[in-house]
């Protein structure tokens, strides 16, 4: 009986034991659960002032942790705050901790210690040691415009998209570039030449106008427009004259002079082409029309912006006058080129003292039409492309902000190029506190998105390569086939997580998150596969083994990312060609593949009518071979996104209770690439996933129901 009575007590004992631990021991950390951004939903104010006080916050699984310590660096000095729990949202809880206000920049990440378990958060997500290169970032006074956060843009190459007015075209022979004459192109769907930076198929701003209708109804919210001052080429970006709009893109009143005949060379000779960008009368009629342009655009909502291209600029500049065609024109000053004491004599670095008609100056890469402007050497010219900066966003023009070309080559050194942009920054913001300042950069930009420079850039790193690597294997000029590189997910995540670590998350919002553009392969020529450019491979070889699937899958990616989803004009209806000169094709009107616009139309619907798909936080859900699945989502609202670029059908479990989904709520979907139904499949979740099964090469967007309780 004693021995029954002790086994029993000692029953009792191990229950109270287990009761015990139960009630206080944590559980593991979950380490999933974890999260923290630069949203306004994670640090508040977002975008604060050197006078804010900063709260930032983090979110743990529910009685999770045992603490949550903040610790930040300000001005080399490193400080720790213990947070505090301040509520809990349903499977979650939430730690905020204070960063006192500051007009110096500051870092911070989180450290986490639940029991034995003792990690840190930082940008890039859950480390085991803390790592300065990801801490998280502040910079006081650091605004990016709110429009442009998640703004669906569109770029447009003018000479490619529609021709509005023939008779500012081009004409054949009008004037000699690069060892041949301009060429008016007759053809509308002939494919661009090798060497084409002459040809002119006449697309102008009265085209850009006549379609409006057509932009908006794609659903288009901002126009980026390459370079549309005066200059010789269809690309511009070899600028003439960078106070007007180039006439042959606006409008010619006087019309004067003749083209040059067969055997002609000398630009002086060319005298329709000199009062057509010369004579004042179709300069200001040409600034006239563009007004004309902003207003129309202004006036449906829509935005501008134009590109900068102050690095250099063309040999026909009318500081330089290569090309003489100045000389003798009333009202201009002799270039440098012309004479050794001409006004413009220190705009440019000569190497020798052989006036006149001096060809030894330095050129951009050593390209002899593409002088480089020697900022250091002239404080005249320094002023003069701030006020240039200043002019077209300020009114009467009121652009909304500026594309800055080969931003990080301007001056000769990387202190003076910090000090001209921190300038710029200024004059631009004074004049158009809502203007965009975004540069074209490859590689890491983290030095110029500070607050005092970039607002941001070209979203190379953190979106084109990424995305272009795992969905086609290829590298964006289709230089290079990477069968390791496709569909390979961990080298998606670790380069689309380090390069996103390096943007303020105001910064992140903004970028223009393209799959093609001006400077690379078309997106849909890339899903063939090939490794190809148009001198070897000819044009008609762009179009073929493309994956219009392949390019949907993309387009859902674009449309649900961080950032300003950017459309290269044509994309939207299935253009394809090699890098330059082959993807600057013509639109296609009349001829457009329906099913690709449908398409985009749909998904530019979603995302705009969605904040949480502009402004939301992004997290990584699930990831393997072939296959990607992230959320957006802010405390009310829940995107999932899952991408199967396998060719086989494949079943997937997501877990989207790490948005906050709880079982038994129901997801819906949205769009699937694959399906052009309007019934919409229903998942329901359990066990905190949902269970997908995938069509090869598609991908599908769900959202979560909103509850009527």
């Amino acid at each position: 009986m004693l021995m029954k009575q002790n086994f029993y007590i000692r029953q009792w004992k191990h229950s109270q034991k287990i009761q015990y631990y139960a009630h206080n021991i944590k559980p593991l950390l979950n380490e999933d659960a974890l999260f923290s951004d630069g949203s306004r939903f994670y640090r508040i104010p977002q975008e604060p002032t050197k006078e804010d006080d900063v709260t930032v916050r983090l979110r743990t699984a529910h009685n999770n942790v045992e603490q949550v310590v903040l610790i930040y660096k300000n001005q080399g000095k490193q400080y720790e705050v213990s947070t505090k729990k301040v509520c809990q949202k349903g499977q979650f809880d939430y730690y905020e901790g204070i960063i006192p206000k500051s007009e110096y920049p500051t870092e911070y990440y989180f450290e986490i210690k639940a029991g034995l378990a003792h990690c840190y958060y930082n940008s890039r997500g859950v480390m085991e040691q803390p790592i300065e290169y990801y801490n998280f970032r502040i910079s006081p006074d650091y605004k990016t415009p709110d429009w442009a956060k998640g703004a669906v843009m569109y770029q447009i190459y003018v000479d490619r998209f529609c021709n509005g007015d023939k008779t500012n075209d081009v004409e054949t022979r009008e004037y000699y570039y690069l060892g041949d004459y301009s060429v008016k192109v007759e053809d509308w769907d002939k494919f661009p030449a090798h060497m084409g930076v002459r040809e002119f198929y006449g697309g102008d701003l009265q085209g850009i106008l006549n379609k409006l209708d057509y932009l908006q109804q794609l659903g288009v919210e901002v126009l980026y427009l390459n370079p549309i001052f005066v200059s010789p080429s269809n690309h511009k970006y070899d600028i003439q004259d960078y106070d007007y709009i180039d006439p042959h893109y606006s409008k010619i009143i006087k019309d004067e002079g003749q083209c040059l005949e067969e055997g002609m060379i000398e630009n002086k000779e060319a005298t329709r082409y000199i009062c057509r960008v010369t004579d004042k009368e179709n300069l200001e009629a040409s600034n006239d029309f563009f007004l004309t342009f902003v207003q129309e655009v202004h006036k449906r909502g829509m935005r501008i912006i134009l590109d900068g291209v102050f690095n250099h600029c063309g040999s026909f500049n009318k500081w330089l006058d290569r090309e003489q065609i100045y000389e003798h024109q009333v009202g201009y000053a002799k270039g440098a080129y012309v004479e050794e004491q001409s006004p413009y004599r220190k705009f440019f670095q000569f190497f020798n003292e052989a006036w006149p008609y001096n060809h030894n100056y330095d050129g951009w890469w050593g390209h002899e039409t593409l002088p480089k402007l020697n900022y250091e050497a002239s404080e005249t010219l320094y002023q003069h492309i701030l006020d240039v900066a200043k002019k077209w966003v300020s009114p009467p023009y009121c652009v909304d902000g500026w594309r800055l070309d080969v931003a990080a080559d301007l001056g000769h050194s990387k202190e003076f190029n910090h000090q001209f942009w921190r300038d710029f920054r200024r004059v631009v913001k004074e004049a158009n506190q809502d203007a965009i300042i975004l540069a074209e950069h490859y590689g890491d930009a983290f030095d110029w998105l500070q607050g005092d420079q970039w607002d941001t850039v070209m979203n190379y790193d953190a979106f084109m390569e990424p995305i272009t690597w795992f969905l086609t294997g290829m590298q964006k000029h289709s230089d290079e086939y990477r069968e390791d590189l496709k569909n390979n997910y961990d080298s998606f995540y670790g380069a689309m997580t380090h390069h996103m670590s390096r943007f303020h998350y105001q910064s992140l919002e903004v970028a223009m998150n393209e799959l093609s553009n001006h400077d690379h392969s078309r997106f849909l020529t890339r899903t063939n596969g090939r490794v190809g450019r148009v001198h070897y491979a000819g044009s008609e070889s762009a179009s073929e083994g493309i994956k219009k699937d392949v390019l949907k899958e993309a387009v859902l990616i674009q449309m649900t990312w961080i950032g300003a989803p950017t459309l290269y004009y044509g994309d939207e209806v299935g253009v394809c060609g090699w890098t330059d000169p082959d993807n600057r094709r013509s639109f296609p009107w009349g001829k457009e593949d329906t099913e690709l616009l449908e398409f985009h139309k749909k998904m530019i619907a979603i995302h705009k009518q969605s904040e949480t798909l502009k402004i939301g936080s992004l997290k990584f859900l699930y990831g393997d071979y072939g296959l990607i699945s992230y959320g957006r989502f802010t405390e009310d609202e829940q995107y999932v996104v899952v991408i199967n670029n396998l060719e086989e059908d494949k079943e997937i479990e997501v877990p989207v209770w790490q948005l906050g989904v709880k079982d038994g709520e129901t997801l819906v979907e949205m769009i699937c690439t694959k399906r052009e139904t309007e019934d919409k499949r229903v998942y329901i979740t359990e066990c905190g996933n949902v269970s997908i099964t995938l069509s090869g090469q598609s991908g599908v967007l769900l959202k979560k129901e909103e509850r009527n309780d």
